[in-house]
């Protein structure tokens, strides 16, 4: 398999030369370009907390983050022989999973802003190897400038992606963009609840549990953006909007673990 860089040259071109006719991205098929130095910082914060990401999730979700993985992935209605894309991929959880469910006839296009994230994903994939986590391609990309052409995909997931892009209206229109007529997103992420309980469950326990557990890996600062990065993210029901408004048919957002997740599921 090697190594991430490897994994990310291959792929791309494999993406750019294989795609049939369609609109096609501008620039280079492995630059992520940060609009703004808010996605340069959200690049690099994600950079730095790679090596313990995957171990965090586990104890601050006390296991449960692999639940809500599994159901995003149902919900995105993916089956063996699909071409599928995992969208702001990060250690790879969710491509893992599509991987099984599309098989060896399928194939799984993973991108990412962050080739630590990537590399991360590249080394799991090679612990942790099945014969059906060789339909899988590493990319480092774009998410506002995707590189496949247009109905290239029958599914796309991203989990814990879009609340850290910076232009999420041009995110869901290349998400639809890329999407085959009829296909799904499903989109994970956390829950902004309109509750005024979970909201203040999920404060305390950011301020209280996850920042002081992350500040034992010395990511004090890295872990309070989750608090404002969930203020200024969407609501369920602005979600839906949004999806409809870059053209889907279809979206419903659905509350998970207690209203403090939620999952958006658009057909295009």
């Amino acid at each position: 398999m090697g190594t991430v860089t490897a994994a990310i040259s291959v792929s791309a071109a494999a993406a750019v030369v294989s795609r049939p006719a369609g609109r096609r991205r501008r620039g280079g098929p492995a630059a992520f370009r940060c609009s703004s130095s808010t996605a340069g910082e959200r690049q690099a914060l994600f950079s730095r907390i790679a090596p313990v990401y995957d171990h965090l999730n586990d104890v601050l979700s006390l296991g449960q983050h692999r639940t809500w993985k599994r159901i995003c992935v149902s919900w995105s209605r993916a089956k063996k022989g699909d071409r599928v894309l995992d969208l702001c991929c990060g250690s790879g959880d969710l491509a893992f999973l599509l991987s099984q469910k599309v098989g060896l006839d399928g194939e799984v296009m993973a991108v990412d802003f962050s080739r630590q994230q990537l590399q991360t994903a590249a080394d799991r994939q090679e612990q942790r190897w099945k014969m059906c986590y060789k339909n899988i391609k590493w990319i480092e990309g774009d998410a506002l400038d995707l590189p496949f052409t247009d109905c290239y995909f029958d599914a796309v997931t991203i989990g814990y992606g879009l609340r850290n892009v910076v232009d999420k209206t041009k995110a869901m229109q290349e998400i639809f963009r890329v999407l085959k007529p009829g296909s799904r997103a499903s989109i994970l992420d956390f829950n902004k609840s309109s509750s005024l309980f979970t909201a203040s469950l999920q404060s305390w326990a950011i301020d209280n549990v996850v920042v002081p557990l992350a500040s034992g890996y010395g990511l004090t600062e890295e872990y309070k953006y989750l608090k404002s990065s969930i203020s200024q993210y969407l609501t369920g029901e602005e979600l839906e909007k949004l999806a409809k408004g870059a053209g889907f048919s279809v979206a419903k957002h659905y509350e998970l673990g207690g209203g403090l997740m939620g999952n958006l599921v658009a057909t295009r």
